[in-house]
């Protein structure tokens, strides 16, 4: 770890936060070259954290050996500029596995994802965060979304038993039950809101004092991204409402034609922007040329939006 928990705190709640692609070559092999490259092009730009390997960086299609890889590669480009997070999950066992490799390539903390397939009890999501917690320690930033959705009690039971807990992301967009987390747990934790198009639950996260979130679009629109993160905070509610009009709530019909193009549309953006990252894994599919032409035309509109 380069930061302390009280910087790393410091950054993941307040300022814009985002995930970068991860770059495959033609045969679909982690490339590193031109990952290096976007991670100098990302931190160029006002962001105050980066986290690798998440859900738009297909963590879930990652081999232990990959993701090693690119965390190693994160922390040595970035070099101590800003905090970096790496994601973990998927079992207890392989949750405990990428957090170590997160640590000995010394990352600043992990994003701990929702286990793999099976429904689970509240009681059972509590045991499965806080023995990959124990297992680590660097700072953890629980994922409630898909199935490992924590309740308020449930969270508060976690952060009580973790003291490396550092924050919990939403992934699900209830607002509801998101506000009785924050009310409940305080500012014992820190809150982003992590739906996939953030930008579009925006306004109702600040509302409830969830004051940052991660941005997939920045991977291929970071001034506009930037500039609507920047009017939000101010209360710019015309700036904030033209750019929800004019680019997300378009960009969110194509996003919704399919299922898994919350990923697919960020790598086909950075491509039409001169910064390809090859194609999405199976099982997620690129968008058709059709759709492509759509987003290329939202990223003109985009431009007009960029300070």
């Amino acid at each position: 770890m380069t930061f302390s928990r009280q910087a790393v705190t410091n950054a993941i709640g307040d300022g814009l936060l985002s995930f970068p692609i991860t770059d495959f070559d033609s045969q679909g092999r982690f490339d590193e070259a031109s990952y290096r490259k976007r991670l100098e092009w990302f931190i160029s730009h006002e962001i105050s954290a980066v986290f690798v390997a998440g859900g738009t960086g297909e963590f879930f299609s990652l081999s232990l050996d990959e993701y090693r890889e690119i965390v190693r590669v994160a922390v040595e480009v970035i070099d101590g500029r800003l905090p970096v997070i790496a994601s973990a999950g998927l079992s207890v066992e392989t949750g405990k596995a990428f957090a170590k490799a997160a640590e000995e390539a010394g990352a600043d903390g992990i994003l701990l994802m929702p286990p793999y397939l099976t429904e689970c009890p509240q009681d059972g999501l509590v045991e499965y965060a806080r023995q990959i917690c124990d297992a680590t320690s660097v700072n953890v930033i629980y994922y409630n979304r898909g199935n490992g959705i924590l309740t308020a009690p449930s969270v508060q039971q976690l952060a009580d038993l973790c003291p490396n807990l550092v924050g919990l992301k939403d992934g699900k967009g209830d607002i509801q039950a998101l506000n009785k987390i924050v009310k409940t747990v305080g500012d014992r934790l820190v809150y982003i809101g992590g739906v996939p198009t953030a930008e579009i639950f925006a306004e109702a996260y600040v509302s409830i004092g969830v004051n940052t979130y991660s941005s997939a679009v920045f991977n291929f629109v970071p001034e506009m991204a930037v500039t609507f993160y920047k009017e939000l905070r101010k209360g710019n509610k015309e700036v904030v409402k033209q750019i929800t009009n004019d680019f997300f709530i378009p960009f969110v019909d194509i996003r919704d034609r399919k299922a898994g193009y919350a990923v697919s549309l960020i790598k086909a953006g950075a491509e039409i922007i001169g910064r390809p990252a090859g194609s999405v894994r199976a099982p997620l599919t690129m968008p058709t040329k059709d759709e492509c032409q759509q987003l290329e035309g939202l990223i003109d509109v985009a431009k007009k939006h960029s300070s």
